[in-house]
């Protein structure tokens, strides 16, 4: 790609452009992708296990949309220096989690979307691996008889096993220092961790008190690991992270750019970013 400039990276047809298969402010898209409706004693299972363990995993979900393309641009704007993160400028990297909307009505009521959400390019030619261990937001977000206020939620675009580099978790019953005023500390046994192999479509989640981190990539992974995650909160809680923002619907290509924009900016202490690209992504997020 050219060298990015305000005036570039503010078209919309700078995008069209590098993804044409893709889509930006389709709203037939949304019309018809299929709301994930589970099983009412699925549900309710979920909603133990995020007691118990803080985080539930969902096989086979019928999202409907093409995961292996949006693996392949994923590559495509890592490959051409661009954030990951940009992909979200598309409308399939949103559905899955407007599919979602009965599931995150299920567990939270009414909820809005954090301006908090990523996209990973797990490279094994590099020995990237995937975040280090830590919680989300912490303890904080819990209610008091356990269950959140907020979620992250996970979805692999390609399968995530312990080569490509699968997440791993520390369940909440077996974490000492969870939801507790000592949870920067790590007292767990070692066999308490817990390996999370998913495939392309699944969904993960887990509560923003659970310790988790993404594991090293091996160099014997045929690929690198693609997934995405969108972070939820409680509409009856104060935010979390501002703007919240409306679930279940396409938001406006203007207002994507300066959410990722924000994303870059807030995450950069995870991921080096140029001083060129870091002040057009001050100037779109004000």
């Amino acid at each position: 790609m050219a060298a990015l400039s305000l005036e570039t990276i503010t078209k919309r047809e700078t995008w069209a452009a590098l993804a044409p298969r893709l889509h930006i402010e389709d709203e037939s898209l949304l019309r018809a992708a299929r709301p994930i409706v589970l099983d009412p004693a699925r549900v309710i299972a979920i909603r133990e296990q995020l007691l118990l363990d803080g985080y539930f995993q969902q096989a086979d979900v019928p999202f409907g949309v093409d995961l292996a393309l949006m693996a392949e641009t994923v590559r495509k704007f890592s490959n051409e220096g661009l954030s990951p993160v940009f992909t979200f400028l598309y409308d399939e990297f949103w559905l899955p989690f407007c599919q979602l909307d009965s599931l995150l009505r299920d567990l939270l009521g009414g909820y809005a979307i954090l301006p908090d959400f990523w996209v990973w390019n797990v490279d094994p030619r590099k020995g990237d691996s995937g975040w280090a261990p830590h919680r989300d937001k912490g303890g904080v977000t819990l209610r008091p008889d356990g269950s959140p206020n907020s979620i992250t939620v996970w979805i692999p675009l390609t399968e995530a096993t312990p080569l490509t580099s699968c997440m791993y978790v520390v369940p909440a019953r077996h974490d000492p220092t969870y939801g507790t005023n000592r949870e920067g500390e790590w007292r767990f046994e070692l066999p308490s961790i817990r390996a999370l192999p998913a495939k392309p479509g699944d969904v993960l989640a887990w509560n923003q008190a659970v310790l988790h981190w993404g594991s090293k990539s091996s160099p014997l992974a045929a690929e690198s690991r693609i997934s995405m995650a969108v972070e939820f909160q409680r509409t009856d809680v104060p935010p979390m992270n501002p703007p919240l923002l409306k679930p279940a619907q396409l938001m406006p290509f203007d207002q994507r750019l300066k959410l990722i924009a924000k994303q870059v900016l807030q995450y950069r202490h995870m991921y080096k970013v140029a001083p060129e690209l870091e002040q057009l992504m001050m100037k779109l997020a004000v």
